[in-house]
């Protein structure tokens, strides 16, 4: 970890829930954050809630290897490197699907944010921080639960996000030589408007419906934050912060 005035972060997704919420965690623990989502205002907003802080927005759509390409050029030609990537812009798909009933066009979607994005932006931080001085970084893979044990009718998010664990120890191995550390952390029920429906009553496994148990997202960017911040000589390899009552130990 470099100097604490010059660490510098990015976070994709950062314009609402856990992405705002890591992004603002940081700004206030001192680092410089470049935030990166595909709503120019979202942004904006998450840049307030921490006036004292130094961030720099980027507008990005993670599918995109151009949009990814002119972020990581912003960061560098503003901060001149990159300590941190949270790797979090996601999205669910369609809720309530059948696989039999998902289109491929919503499939391609959600595999192309999720794991094409998540990719594309590793790969980026991955040059970046093997190429500057002093070499090395971290990058934080936000998984979900979901790596672990889906949702019915999840099929792609779930799929998907069991990909990012792979991705994410892959990274880890070949990070080894230069000083990259990689991690992962996998959240359940942290209350984002994502997960808004959760308290209204989810589709369990056995058919039912029924409101779940959340956490406050703020739990969530600390844990984050304690895991950027240690020295890269120790990594967090896998994390899981859930709402403690919620249905996944037991899930099914």
């Amino acid at each position: 970890m470099t100097d604490k005035e010059s660490r510098i972060a990015v976070v994709t997704g950062a314009g609402s829930g856990i992405g705002r919420a890591v992004a603002v965690e940081l700004m206030h623990a001192g680092w410089s954050v470049a935030l990166a989502g595909r709503r120019a205002e979202k942004l904006a907003g998450t840049a307030a809630l921490a006036p004292d802080g130094e961030s720099l927005a980027v507008r990005t759509d993670v599918a995109d290897p151009d949009d990814v390409t002119a972020l990581f050029a912003a960061v560098r030609d503003r901060f001149g490197r990159v300590d941190l990537l949270f790797n979090n812009a996601g999205t669910f798909g369609p809720g309530g699907v059948p696989v039999e009933d998902l289109p491929f066009e919503a499939w391609r979607h959600v595999v192309d944010t999720n794991l094409n994005g998540a990719f594309l932006c590793a790969q980026a931080a991955y040059r970046q921080m093997k190429e500057q001085r002093p070499q090395g970084g971290r990058i934080i893979n936000n998984g979900s639960i979901s790596a672990h044990t889906p949702r019915p009718h999840s099929v792609a998010y779930t799929a998907t996000k069991h990909a990012l664990t792979g991705l994410t120890k892959s990274l880890s191995l070949d990070g080894r030589p230069y000083g990259i550390a990689v991690g992962q952390i996998d959240i359940g029920n942290a209350a984002t408007a994502m997960t808004a429906r959760m308290e209204t009553g989810a589709l369990q496994a056995n058919g039912e419906t029924a409101p779940e148990p959340v956490m406050d997202v703020a739990d969530v960017a600390r844990t984050v934050r304690h895991m950027a911040e240690l020295p890269l000589e120790a990594n967090v390899q896998f994390a899981t912060v859930l709402a403690t009552a919620m249905p996944y130990v037991g899930r099914g």
